[in-house]
C-alpha cells in the first residue's frame, strides 16, 4: 500500500485525502487546527462553488450538506454609474445550480469523516525541516497549506504572475437577516456589484455554522475608499462599514440589508495577497521532492469566485494522476505533468481573473452591456464561472467579441 503525507487540511488537502482513502491508500493528513478549533474560528473565505466543482464531492460522496444548503441558480451583474445609479442589472441562469458551505462546516466534518475511516490525522503546524524528515518515509509528499513558511519552497513563476502586489483589498461578513433580491424573489443568485474605479461588491447565499445566511464581500482597490476595514476585528463595527459602503456605493443592495447582524463572533475576515503562480515543486534541504497543491501553486483573486472551485478540480486532477500512476516513483518528471494536467483548467481562470483585475476596454463593457438585453448572453457570462475556458471564445478578443454579439442579436430578433 503506497503512502502518502498531505500537509494542508483545506478544500484540496482534505478532498485529496478522502478520495486516496476511498481508493486504498495509506493516507497522513497535517493540519494546524482541531476540527472543533476550526469550527469556532473565524470564517476562512466567500467560497461558491459551481457545478463541476460540486460533481467533484458528489463523486466522491463527500457532499454531506447539498440538502441543506441554499440552491444558487443565477449569477447577477450590476454596474454602478454616476450618483451611484444602477447603469446596468441583470441575472443570468446557471444550467446546474451552484452552493457555498462555510469551510468551518466543511473542513471540519470531513476532517472528522478522514479519522473516522481510519486515516491517520497529525494536529501539527508543519514546518521545512518536518517535511525533510518525513519524505524518506512516504512515497510522495504534497502541500497544499497555501499560506506560512512551507509556501517559501515554491518558487514564483514571473511569466504566469503579471502582479506582484495585491490588486484588492477584501473584506468579508457572514450575516442573518438579508432580504431577497426584489428582481428575483423566487430564487437565490449571486450578485456581482462592480463599482468602477472603487471595487466590487459580491451578495450570495450560504450555509453557516447556524444555518442559513448570506455573504457581504467587498473588494477594494487598495488605497481607495474601500480600503478601510485593516485592522478591524471586531464583527459589529466590521459590519457596520460594509454597510456604509452599500449605502453610498450599492444602494440597491443595501435596501435589502438594513436588519443584517453578524452570524457569530468569528463571522468576519479582511486582508488582501498578491495573485500568484509558483512553480509546483520544492525541493527540501536533504533532496527530496514535495509537490505543491491548488493555491499554493495558483493564487488567484477571489474576484471571479475561483478559490475553492479551483482546489476542487486541482484535487480532482491529481487524485486521477496518482492512481493512474500505479506503482512507479512520483519523481520530478511526474509532479510537473500533473501540474500541468491542472494548469490545462487552472491558466483560464489566472487568464480571466488577471483581466477582471484590470479597468475592462471597450468591448467587455459592450458585451456585460449587451446581456442586460440578451438572455443568451448574460446565461453564457455566468456558465463561465463553472468552465472559464469558455471565455476563450467570446470575451477576450474584440473581434470574437463583436461576431458573438452579432449572431445573437440576429438570433434573438429571428426568434421575436
Amino acid at each position: 500500500m503506497r503512502k502518502i503525507l498531505i500537509v494542508g487540511a483545506g478544500q484540496s488537502g482534505l478532498q485529496l485525502a478522502l478520495g486516496l482513502q476511498s481508493r486504498g491508500y495509506e493516507v497522513t493528513l497535517m493540519s494546524n487546527r482541531t476540527a472543533d478549533e476550526i469550527r469556532a474560528g473565524r470564517v476562512m473565505s466567500t467560497q461558491c462553488m459551481f457545478h463541476t466543482a460540486l460533481q467533484h464531492e458528489r463523486d466522491l460522496e463527500v457532499n454531506f450538506w447539498e440538502s441543506q444548503t441554499p440552491r444558487i441558480e443565477g449569477l447577477g451583474v450590476s454596474v454602478a454609474g454616476p450618483e451611484s445609479q444602477r447603469v446596468i442589472d441583470w441575472v443570468g441562469k446557471l444550467d446546474g445550480y451552484a452552493q457555498s458551505v462555510d469551510q468551518r462546516v466543511k473542513m471540519a466534518g470531513w476532517l472528522e469523516t478522514f479519522a473516522q475511516r481510519g486515516g491517520q490525522l497529525v494536529i501539527h503546524g508543519a514546518a521545512v525541516s518536518d517535511l525533510d524528515f518525513f519524505a524518506r518515509r512516504y512515497d510522495l509528499v504534497m502541500v497544499s497549506a497555501g499560506k506560512g513558511e512551507l509556501v517559501s519552497m515554491f518558487g514564483r513563476d514571473a511569466s504566469r504572475s503579471p502582479y506582484d502586489a495585491p490588486q484588492r483589498a477584501l473584506a468579508v461578513a457572514y450575516v442573518h437577516g438579508l432580504g431577497p433580491r426584489p428582481e428575483h424573489p423566487e430564487f437565490d443568485a449571486v450578485r456581482c456589484n462592480l463599482v468602477p474605479g472603487v471595487g466590487e461588491l459580491f451578495v450570495m447565499p450560504t450555509f453557516t455554522t447556524s444555518g442559513r445566511a448570506d455573504i457581504l464581500f467587498w473588494e477594494g482597490v487598495p488605497g481607495g475608499p474601500l480600503d478601510v476595514f485593516q485592522g478591524v476585528k471586531d464583527p459589529q463595527e466590521h459590519l457596520a462599514l460594509a454597510l456604509e459602503l452599500m449605502e453610498r456605493y450599492t444602494p440597491w443592495e443595501y435596501a435589502r440589508a438594513t436588519k443584517v447582524e453578524p452570524t457569530d463572533a468569528n463571522a468576519t475576515l479582511s486582508g488582501r495577497y498578491a495573485p500568484i503562480v509558483r512553480n509546483p515543486v520544492g525541493r527540501l534541504p536533504g533532496g527530496g521532492l514535495v509537490l505543491g497543491v491548488a493555491d499554493v501553486v495558483v493564487a488567484n483573486d477571489p474576484i471571479t469566485g475561483q478559490g475553492s472551485n479551483s482546489a476542487s478540480k486541482c484535487a480532482a486532477a491529481y487524485l486521477a494522476s496518482i492512481t493512474e500512476h500505479g506503482d512507479r516513483p512520483f519523481d520530478e518528471a511526474w509532479m510537473r505533468a500533473t501540474f500541468d494536467r491542472y494548469w490545462d483548467t487552472a491558466q483560464h481562470v489566472t487568464k480571466w481573473t488577471n483581466a477582471m483585475l484590470a479597468p475592462p476596454p471597450e468591448h467587455i463593457l459592450d458585451l456585460i452591456g449587451a446581456a442586460g438585453g440578451l438572455q443568451p448572453v448574460a446565461d453564457r457570462f455566468a456558465n463561465g464561472f463553472d468552465n472559464p475556458a469558455d471565455f476563450e471564445n467570446f470575451f477576450y478578443d474584440p473581434e470574437l467579441a463583436g461576431s458573438y454579439l452579432a449572431a445573437v442579436s440576429a438570433q434573438v430578433q429571428a426568434g421575436a
